[in-house]
C-alpha cells in the first residue's frame, strides 16, 4: 500500500432492483427512489438512486480492495449526475494519504454515462499485514 496506487475499477450495474432495495434497506422511501410515474411527475426521466445506497457502494468498493479487516473511519461523498437504470457506475480510487498506523485516505470517483455520479474521499484503517 503506498500513496498513488491506485484501486483496481468496479463496474456496477444500476439496475432498477438495486436502486429500490438500496432505499427500501436505508428506509428512504421517498417516490422518487421506487415510482417511476412519480418520478417523472416531480421532473426526473426515471427512478434514481439514493445517496445511502452510493455511500454503501463506496464503502463496499474500498473495503473490497483493502480486505475483511479494514474499517471504514470516515466517508465524505457528495453526489453528482443521477444514477438511473440501465445505467453502470464505474467507481475508481486512488490512494492519496498515508500514516504509520496503517491508515489510508482514498480518493474515489463514480462515474456512469452522464457524469460523475459521486466524488469524494474515504478514510480506512488497516491492520498491518492485511494489505
Amino acid at each position: 500500500m503506498k500513496v498513488g496506487e491506485e484501486l483496481a475499477p468496479l463496474e456496477i450495474a444500476v439496475t432498477r432492483t438495486l436502486i429500490v432495495a438500496g432505499a427500501v434497506a436505508s428506509r428512504d422511501y421517498q417516490d422518487v427512489h421506487h415510482d417511476a410515474g412519480l418520478a417523472q411527475q416531480k421532473g426526473s426521466p426515471d427512478i434514481f438512486m439514493n445517496i445511502l445506497t452510493t455511500n454503501g457502494l463506496v464503502g463496499r468498493y474500498v473495503t473490497d480492495h483493502f480486505g475483511p479487516s479494514a474499517v471504514l473511519r470516515k466517508v465524505a461523498i457528495r453526489l453528482g449526475a443521477p444514477n438511473y437504470p440501465g445505467d453502470t457506475m464505474v467507481l475508481s480510487g486512488t490512494i492519496t494519504a498515508l500514516d504509520d498506523a496503517g491508515t489510508a485516505e482514498v480518493t474515489v470517483v463514480g462515474a456512469n454515462g452522464l457524469g460523475r455520479h459521486v466524488t469524494g474521499t474515504v478514510t480506512v484503517s488497516v491492520p498491518e499485514g492485511s494489505a
